[in-house]
C-alpha cells in the first residue's frame, strides 16, 4: 500500500492520465477522423497531452483548492 501522503499526487496522476486520453482521443477525432491509423495518431497526441495535463493539474492545484474550500459549504 502506498502512503498516504502521496493521495494528492497520486490522484492528479490518475486524473491527468485519464482526462488526457479521453480529451486527446475525441480531439483527434475531430480534426483527422477515425480511419487511417487513428490509434498512432491519437498515442502520438496523448504522448503530448499527458505530461502537460500533468504540470498544469500540479500547478493549478494549490490555487484551485483553497478556492474550492472557500466556495464549498463547510457541512
Amino acid at each position: 500500500m502506498i502512503s498516504k501522503k502521496f493521495a494528492q499526487l497520486l490522484f492528479l496522476i490518475f486524473m491527468s492520465f485519464g482526462l488526457s486520453i479521453i480529451m486527446s482521443g475525441v480531439i483527434t477525432a475531430i480534426n483527422t477522423g477515425l480511419e487511417n491509423n487513428y490509434f498512432d495518431r491519437w498515442f502520438k497526441s496523448w504522448t503530448f497531452a499527458f505530461p502537460i495535463a500533468l504540470i498544469s493539474a500540479m500547478m493549478l492545484s494549490p490555487i484551485i483548492r483553497p478556492l474550492v474550500d472557500r466556495i464549498a459549504s463547510k457541512d
